[in-house]
């Protein structure tokens, strides 16, 4: 930012050109800026001076961009709109009553979606918006109401409420079962076509992991399909694509569905936990309580003995 503004001396002569390459007129930009036409006028000569260039060829009784002007005002508009959108986006998230609940887009699509029918009839008129991430945030400074986390529950600066029990086994489509067998033991899986969770952030089990629990010396060569998302895992397990890891929590529904079938009823339990979280570094609002309330009620009707 200092090597621009050491180059073009003013943020302002930025704006002038944008709202003057926008209206196809000083007198316009001048009067959408709230300024002289004179003064648009200096800061465009101000800024062609600096880049070395003419933006605006001066005809009778208008101006147009030239080439290089063209040029830089895609570039000013699409920066501006980028700020203006992040902006109204903060703005909205410090003023708005809306609670946001951050979670992976599995869980979203698997876990939350199928209940928001639900909570829609029983909260209508309150706004819950699901934003999906690979990351693990802060919660208090990115102004986010909730998240799940995986881990212990004993995060400091959250309070946390146990939603599931980590609980992986080995899934395929029925159609893969059909088309290549039921594996005798876990042993036999090692030959099948694995299907990896690589995520780029966060730390999760794998299939050595998970063989090592049942004993079987496992070595990734680091062939099958490899994804950096669950979701996607998801999506390809159930095409047909091979055998994956199902986290039992998510994947209850697509198996009661017929969309998975579990493979040999192998439960490996990892000792971790999924979390709702929220900051104790402020009050929650009392629709993000709503929010958490009716989580952890939904939690309970599945699993009574989850701290939910």
């Amino acid at each position: 930012m200092r090597k621009l503004l050491r180059q073009i001396d003013s943020l302002h002569h930025l704006a002038a050109f944008d709202a003057a390459a926008r209206h196809g007129s000083f007198t316009r930009a001048a009067e959408e800026l709230n300024v002289s036409q004179p003064a648009i006028s200096q800061s465009i000569r101000k800024l062609e001076a600096a880049i070395g260039v003419a933006l605006f060829r001066r005809l009778h009784r208008s101006i147009a961009l030239t080439d290089a002007g063209a040029m830089l005002a895609h570039d000013v508009a699409e920066a501006f709109g980028r700020v203006q959108a992040t902006v109204s986006h903060l703005g909205a998230l410090g003023g708005s009553d809306h609670v946001t609940l951050s979670v992976s887009t599995a869980f979203a699509n698997y876990w939350m979606v199928p209940r928001l029918q639900a909570f829609r009839e029983r909260y209508p008129n309150l706004d819950l918006r699901l934003q999906t991430t690979d990351k693990e945030l802060d919660l208090a400074q990115e102004g986010i109401s909730l998240g799940v986390r995986r881990g212990k529950g004993d995060w400091a600066g959250y309070d946390a409420a146990l939603i599931a029990r980590e609980k992986l086994i080995a899934i395929a489509s029925p159609a893969w079962v059909a088309a290549n067998g039921a594996p005798a033991d876990p042993g036999a899986l090692a030959k099948a076509p694995l299907i990896t969770l690589e995520e780029p952030f966060r730390t999760r089990p794998s299939w050595r992991d998970w063989f090592a629990n049942f004993g079987v010396d496992y070595r990734d060569s680091g062939a099958g399909l490899r994804l950096n998302d669950y979701a996607l895992v998801l999506q390809a397990t159930m095409a047909g694509e091979g055998v994956a890891l199902g986290y039992a929590h998510v994947t209850t529904g697509l198996i009661a569905q017929g969309l998975l079938t579990p493979l040999g009823g192998w439960e490996y339990m990892t000792g971790q936990g999924y979390h709702l979280v929220w900051s104790n570094r402020s009050e929650l609002s009392v629709n993000a309580a709503i929010v958490r309330d009716w989580i952890r009620d939904a939690v309970r009707q599945m699993d009574p003995a989850l701290d939910g």
